[in-house]
């Protein structure tokens, strides 16, 4: 990564240096109810100037769940040309232990995740494994309110497969709780947890593959592209499998980055950085051509 980040004001200031790009969707595309402006506009000139967009997500479901979540809130099919999630790696840990007795701890809305893979779900007292894609009611709860089920499974060694590494995100301006904190908070009473997604390496090789697959050719790290809202999960990806980075501000840590009124404090950021030890090669508030 470059030593100092380099403020731009239009993605179109470093696109050159790029031919492929694996962009976040949640806090840069979307909030969870909108498309931010001018998003649309940025991956599709991308595209149409030769260049491949591979949205890298760490959404707990299949990708084929995802698109048609993106189609509502109108994202233009030409604005991406695949998407991998973090789903998608988590069904291949799933599929290796199918046999067991599967606890789904997270909402019903992400049970596609298990499609075709044959699990025997059973409550927690009985599981096995337990797979967490998130809260069950993230709008009201925490991961405090998991504390005595983390316990209990904790007392019979269950391990545990999350399907989102992510501790937050940021839904209309609300900031809500994710797998990755229900994870972080096992682990952190001795539980054995499995975190797939950003920033481990499963996922950076699949969208490398399918990368290639739709370019006919791969193509170098050095050449790609990881843009993200999150230090803990974008930036740190990017930096191990050493591609370059694009930080988005204006995301998660909007408040601690120095973000305000689409404008960014650049002693604010500089010091937000210096203090999570990052340097992404760019800075921008939001996705924009």
């Amino acid at each position: 990564m470059a030593a100092s980040p380099r403020l731009i004001h239009g993605f179109r200031e470093i696109a050159p240096a790029y031919d492929l790009l694996f962009c976040d969707i949640w806090g840069v595309i979307h909030n969870g109810h909108a498309l931010f402006p001018g998003v649309a506009e940025a991956l599709s000139t991308f595209r149409k100037g030769g260049g491949t967009v591979v949205l890298v997500s760490n959404a707990p479901r299949p990708n084929g769940a995802v698109s048609p979540q993106l189609d509502r809130l109108g994202l233009p099919r030409e604005a991406y040309d695949a998407i991998v999630t973090s789903g998608d790696v988590t069904r291949s840990h799933i599929a290796a232990v199918a046999e067991k007795k599967v606890f789904h701890l997270g909402p019903e809305r992400d049970l596609p995740l298990y499609h075709g893979l044959g699990i025997n779900f059973v409550e927690a007292d009985e599981a096995d494994i337990v797979v967490c894609t998130g809260l069950f009611d993230d709008t009201t709860e925490t991961p405090d309110n998991y504390g005595p089920m983390l316990r209990a499974l904790l007392a019979r060694k269950i391990p545990m497969i999350c399907a989102n590494p992510d501790l937050v995100v940021d839904r209309g301006g609300i900031m809500i709780y994710c797998a990755g904190a229900i994870a972080e908070a096992y682990r952190a009473i001795g539980g054995e947890a499995t975190i797939c997604g950003k920033p481990f390496q499963p996922i950076y090789d699949a969208a490398f593959e399918t990368a290639a697959a739709r370019r006919g050719s791969s193509v170098a790290h050095a050449r790609t592209l990881a843009i993200g809202d999150s230090v803990r999960t974008d930036l740190a990806g990017a930096a191990a499998i050493g591609c370059g980075a694009l930080f988005i501000s204006g995301g998660i840590h909007a408040l601690e980055a120095g973000h305000g009124e689409g404008e960014i404090d650049a002693g604010a950021l500089a010091a937000f950085l210096a203090d999570k030890g990052v340097v992404p090669d760019a800075v921008m508030p939001r996705l924009i051509w």
